[in-house]
C-alpha cells in the first residue's frame, strides 16, 4: 500500500506541476493548460468540423459544468466558437476559430514543444514509451471504476483516448 501511495502523490504532484509550468508556458498567449488541451483536442485532424460540447468533455475527461465556464472564456477571446449542432439542434458545436488556429500552430505548439522537451530531459524514448505505457493502463483502470460507479461508458466520444491530440499537436 504504501508504494501505491507514493506512486499516487507523485501523480498529483505532477498534475499541479504540469498545470502550473505548463500554464507558465502559454500564459503570455493568454491560454492555460486547459484551454491548451481544448484547442489540441480540437485541432485533431479527425475533428474537422469540431466536436460537440459533450464529445469534448468526454475525450478530455471533464465534466460539462468544468467545461462550460472554460469555453465561454475561450468564446470572449475568439480563440472558439460554438454553434447549434448539425446533428443535435439540443447540443452545441466547438469550432477553433482562424484566430484560435493562428494562436495554437503558430504560437502556442512552438512553445509547448519547447515545454516538453525541458519536461521530458533525459527521458529515452524508451522511457517515454514505458510512461505512457503504464499511464494509459492506470487510466484503463480508473476508467473501469468510473464505469462501476455510474460514469459514461467508454468509447461514447470523438476520440478514445485523451492522448491522440495531445502527442501529436502539442496540447
Amino acid at each position: 500500500m504504501e508504494l501505491a501511495n507514493r506512486l499516487f502523490f507523485r501523480l498529483y504532484q505532477c498534475a499541479n506541476m504540469l498545470h502550473k509550468t505548463g500554464t507558465r508556458a502559454v500564459e503570455s498567449l493568454g491560454l492555460t493548460t486547459q484551454q491548451w488541451a481544448v484547442l489540441g483536442a480540437l485541432s485533431r485532424p479527425e475533428v474537422p468540423d469540431g466536436m460537440s460540447v459533450g464529445d469534448l468533455a468526454r475525450y478530455l475527461m471533464v465534466s460539462r459544468q468544468n467545461l462550460s465556464g472554460l469555453i465561454g472564456r475561450m468564446e470572449r477571446d475568439g480563440h472558439i466558437a460554438s454553434a447549434p449542432d448539425g446533428r443535435d439542434r439540443r447540443s452545441r458545436r466547438i469550432t477553433m476559430t482562424e484566430h484560435g488556429r493562428a494562436v495554437w500552430h503558430r504560437e502556442a505548439v512552438p512553445r509547448i514543444h519547447d515545454y516538453y522537451a525541458q519536461a521530458l530531459d533525459e527521458f529515452s524514448t524508451g522511457d517515454m514509451t514505458h510512461t505512457l505505457h503504464y499511464l494509459l493502463k492506470l487510466l484503463d483502470n480508473m476508467k473501469r471504476i468510473d464505469e462501476a460507479a455510474g460514469g459514461p461508458p467508454d468509447g461514447e466520444s470523438e476520440g478514445e483516448r485523451a492522448d491522440d491530440g495531445h502527442a501529436r499537436q502539442g496540447a
